[in-house]
């Protein structure tokens, strides 16, 4: 039985829970394993508790289960994962996001950084600042004006992965979830700074204010979704479409981005590895989000995270 793992308020804090239908149910609950009462502590424990969630998800899909679930509607839901120990993010990573780039620029788009041999490239947003859950409200940075979306493919990292081959890279996802890699444009560089300097770009201004990271709304298991790279993703403003796009069109797939991760950092139980964007962003038509927009994305198998802008 399909299930989706997340973390939801109780009267005691959070706690991990299995999405079941339409049902909540206390994860820890489900597995007998005290550990497992925060989704960061499943993760911890992947090996086994993926073996102990899907037996435990069938039995209650079939009646035998103990215990009763809470109706998704009445469930306050957090972000999946409290909190990331590190947030990756992939730069430039999709065909058509670096083609609009490109005639934004008055550019013909050239070969990709993979046809010309480069290796993927990411830089990292905060965690506990960064990250906030389904229905949030994202103060807008009082320094920028122009906020822009990213609809994401988020990996999380299931076990500790250090040189890990393309090959076996995806073993060490625990599954997949929905982010907006939500970026200040105007802070992006440091314009005193000469664009051949080292420290012209502003990557803590443009990508890591409060709230930059809305993440969820739940956690799709690895074993639900073989092929993350067949993915489609939406991502609306208001009633508006903006992205429109699938997995298919990045650059470096998600595997070889946890092998090259890996190869310079080891990854923990937790980490996530967002995969990068793909057209649609706000900036080549000079639009930008404003206080009392509403922003939807949606993946494909996994579901759709809304939150709110505010000023």
């Amino acid at each position: 039985m399909p299930y989706k793992l997340l973390s939801f308020r109780d009267g005691r804090g959070s706690r991990a829970g299995l999405l079941i239908g339409d049902t909540v149910h206390d994860a820890a609950k489900v597995t007998g394993v005290a550990a497992h009462a925060s989704v960061l502590g499943i993760l911890e424990d992947w090996s086994r508790a993926r073996r102990l969630l899907a037996p435990g998800a069938k039995r209650i899909a079939s009646g035998k289960g103990r215990g009763k679930g809470v109706p998704l509607a009445r469930v306050r839901l957090l972000a999946p994962v409290l909190y990331p120990g590190a947030i990756y993010c992939a730069g430039a990573n999709y065909t058509d996001h670096m083609a609009e780039m490109a005639r934004a620029q008055g550019q013909t788009p050239g070969p990709t950084m993979k046809e010309l041999g480069e290796k993927p490239w990411h830089f990292i947003k905060t965690s506990r600042s960064s990250i906030v859950g389904p229905g949030a409200k994202v103060k807008l940075p009082v320094y920028s004006q122009m906020v822009d979306w990213e609809v994401e493919l988020a990996a999380v990292i299931g076990k500790v992965a250090r040189d890990v081959s393309v090959e076996r890279a995806l073993d060490y996802v625990a599954g997949y979830t929905i982010a907006n890699d939500l970026s200040a444009r105007d802070v992006m560089r440091r314009e005193k700074n000469p664009a051949s300097s080292p420290f012209h770009y502003d990557w803590l201004s443009q990508k890591c204010f409060d709230g930059s990271c809305p993440l969820g709304p739940w956690i799709a298991p690895a074993d639900e979704i073989p092929e993350p790279q067949k993915l489609g993703l939406k991502l609306w403003v208001n009633d508006t479409l903006m992205q429109d796009s699938s997995t298919s069109k990045m650059i470096f797939d998600t595997a070889e981005q946890i092998a090259m991760l890996s190869s310079r950092v080891t990854l923990q139980p937790g980490d996530l590895v967002l995969t990068g964007t793909p057209a649609g962003v706000g900036t080549p038509r000079r639009l930008f989000l404003k206080p009392g927009d509403t922003v939807k994305l949606w993946i494909e198998r996994i579901g759709d995270l809304s939150h709110t802008m505010i000023g």
